[in-house]
C-alpha cells in the first residue's frame, strides 16, 4: 500500500527539526461503547506516546480517566459523554458552554485534532485543526438514519469537515465517499488504514470447528437478516454447520434461524477462541469504513467469506472469497468455498494482515499534523 500523498505537487514540505506540540480532544469518548474508533484512539495514543516528532497531550473527560495509555492526559471535569443521540447533544451542549475554561486548560498546540469526528470544544481560531472523519455512511446509506441523526452529523460532521485544515480517514473508500458528497479537495484528506496487533492472535492452522461465526452489532447495516437466508439454505445443504454470533444489540434480532446460536457480547479471550476455532468468519455488511473483524480473523487462522461491500474489498484483498451481500445463495456459496480453501485462505490471510499496522496508521497521522501546520504557517507568511 503506497500513501497517495506522497506524489502530490505543492504539499507544504515539513519542518523534521519541529517537534508538533499536537492537542488530542477526546471529550467525547464512552471507554466500552464506541467499538473500533475507541480502538483506533487508543492504538493511536499508544504510537503518538513513542513519537520522536509529535508530542502529544490528550484531554478526556470524567469517563475516560487513564485512557490514554504513555501519554500526557488532562482530565476536564464535568463532562462525562454519551452514546445515544441525546446523550452526545448534551455534552456537546455543556462543552459549548464551558468552551472558554475548557480552552483555558489546554496546553499551547501546534495543532488540534479530534479523533472522535466531532470538534469539543470548538479549536481556537488559530489553531491548525485536524478532524478524523471515519465514514459519511449517513450520506451513502440515508435510509438507516433518522432526522435528528442527519442534523447532527450535517453540523458536526459535514460543516467540520469543510472547516478542518486536514481529514484523517480510514481507507480509500471512505476518502472517495467523502470527496464526492462534500465536494473536499482530496489533497487535505489522508487515508490512514488501521491497523492490527497480530502479535496478540495466535493462529490456529490445525484442525478448526464446525461452525461459523460473525462479530457484529445488531446494526440494520450489518445485514443479520440477510445472513439468516443464508443460514436457512445452509440448513438444508450443510445441516452440521451452525453460525455464531457476538457482539452487542443482537437482542433486537429477530426471526433467528435454528441453525443459529446468539451470543451477545462475549470476553475477549472468548472471542478470540472463536477465531481460533471457527471454520469460517463471514462478514455480511452493507457497509464498512474499513472493517477489522475479517483482519482480526485472518490473523488467527481463520478463512474469511466477505461483503463486496464498502472499503471491505479493499482491505481484505485475494485473501477472502467475496460476495454480493445482498444475495443469500451467493452468502451460502461463499461460505462453503472459503471453508473448502481453508489452506490456501490462512497462509493469503496472515500475509494480508502484516500490511495493516498501528505504526503505519500513526505515520500518516504524523503527515496530517505536518500538513495542516505547515499549510497555515504558510498562509500566515503571505497573509
Amino acid at each position: 500500500m503506497t500513501n497517495p500523498h506522497s506524489a502530490l505537487p505543492n504539499r507544504p514540505q515539513p519542518e523534521p527539526s519541529k517537534v508538533l506540540n499536537v492537542g488530542v480532544s477526546m471529550l467525547t469518548l464512552v471507554p466500552g461503547g464506541m467499538g473500533g474508533s475507541e480502538t483506533y484512539a487508543r492504538e493511536l495514543t499508544r504510537q503518538l506516546a513513542a513519537s520522536r516528532t509529535v508530542k502529544a497531550t490528550c484531554y478526556v473527560n470524567d469517563g475516560a480517566r487513564g485512557f490514554s495509555e504513555g501519554t500526557d492526559e488532562i482530565v476536564v471535569p464535568g463532562l462525562t459523554g454519551g452514546s445515544s443521540t441525546i446523550q452526545r447533544l448534551i455534552t456537546l451542549a455543556k462543552g459549548i458552554i464551558k468552551r472558554k475554561s475548557i480552552l483555558g486548560l489546554m496546553r499551547p498546540m501546534d495543532v488540534f485534532h479530534v479523533p472522535f469526528t466531532v470538534p469539543l470544544p470548538k479549536p481556537a481560531k488559530e489553531a491548525p485543526f485536524v478532524q478524523t472523519l471515519l465514514d459519511v455512511q449517513h450520506l451513502d446509506l440515508p435510509e438507516l438514519f433518522g432526522l435528528a441523526d442527519k442534523l447532527y452529523r450535517k453540523i458536526f460532521y459535514e460543516k467540520t469537515a469543510r472547516d478542518a485544515d486536514a481529514i484523517i480517514t480510514i481507507s480509500d473508500f471512505a476518502k472517495t465517499s467523502i470527496v464526492n458528497h462534500l465536494g473536499i479537495d482530496p489533497a487535505k484528506i489522508f487515508t490512514a488504514h488501521l491497523g492490527v496487533n497480530a502479535e496478540e492472535f495466535i493462529p490456529n492452522l490445525g484442525q478448526r470447528g464446525n461452525f461459523i461465526m460473525y462479530p457484529a452489532r445488531g446494526w440494520k447495516h450489518k445485514n443479520h437478516a440477510t445472513l439468516f437466508e443464508a443460514m436457512k439454505l445452509l440448513a438444508v445443504s450443510n445441516p452440521e454447520l451452525r453460525l455464531v454470533l457476538t457482539g452487542g444489540a443482537l437482542d433486537t434480532l429477530t426471526d433467528v434461524p435454528d441453525n443459529v446460536e446468539v451470543r451477545g457480547l462475549v470476553p475477549l479471550p472468548e472471542l478470540r477462541e472463536l477465531y481460533r476455532t471457527a471454520a469460517c468468519m463471514v462478514f455480511p455488511s452493507l457497509y464498512e469504513g474499513f472493517g477489522l473483524p475479517p483482519l482480526e480473523a485472518m490473523a488467527s487462522g481463520c478463512p474469511v467469506a466477505s461483503s463486496t461491500a464498502g472499503s471491505l474489498p479493499e482491505i481484505v484483498g485475494e485473501a477472502a472469497v467475496l460476495f454480493d451481500p445482498e444475495d443469500p445463495e451467493a452468502i451460502a456459496s461463499a461460505i462453503r468455498t472459503a471453508i473448502s480453501r481453508t489452506e490456501e485462505l490462512q497462509t493469503l490471510g496472515l500475509q494480508q494482515v502484516q500490511k495493516f499496522t498501528w505504526e503505519r496508521c500513526a505515520e500518516v497521522h504524523e503527515q496530517a499534523y505536518r500538513y495542516a501546520f505547515n499549510l497555515r504557517t504558510r498562509n500566515s507568511s503571505t497573509a
